[in-house]
């Protein structure tokens, strides 16, 4: 089974607007990733789960989108930054199917920590904005299968 960990792109400030859509940079952002994923092919998701902030569904949408992913997209509690992983990790022990989840820091790093070193603390991954970490379930250990970051795609 295949997890990929994506951080949600840039978003607007919340004094700009207190929703924090994806702001252009975010988009630009979005954008980027997608045309690298797409020439990889390696973004094989059956199902993409966000959080239920604006950032991480529009991030969602628009990667879809773009790869042309049939999908389906599910706005999951338990994404936020300040959310334990460890909910998140007991849901993964029986999924066979490769997942996408589409979140927030520290979360994301807490879970992958969880994870690959069986301890969300120290936090041993930082996942930037418009990141992606993909990792592979080997029986019952999980481990990184490759990293990718804004800077590598632009």
């Amino acid at each position: 089974m295949t997890l990929f960990l994506i951080r949600h792109a840039h978003a607007v400030a919340a004094a700009e607007d207190a929703e924090r859509p994806l702001s252009p940079r975010g988009r630009k952002q979005v954008r980027r990733l997608a045309a690298f994923l797409a020439k990889s092919g390696a973004l094989d998701t059956a199902e993409i789960w966000h959080s239920p902030l604006a950032r991480s569904r529009q991030t969602a949408q628009q990667l879809v989108e773009r790869l042309g992913l049939d999908v389906k997209l599910v706005e999951v509690d338990g994404l936020l930054g300040d959310s334990d992983p460890a909910g998140i990790a007991e849901r993964l022990q029986t999924r066979r199917t490769p997942l996408a989840l589409v979140g927030h820091e520290p979360h994301l790093g807490a879970l992958a920590s969880l994870l690959v070193f069986g301890a969300k603390t120290p936090a041993r991954f930082v996942v930037k904005k418009c990141a992606v970490i993909a990792l592979e379930k080997r029986t019952t250990t999980w481990a990184v299968r490759w990293l990718v970051s804004p800077e590598i795609v632009d």
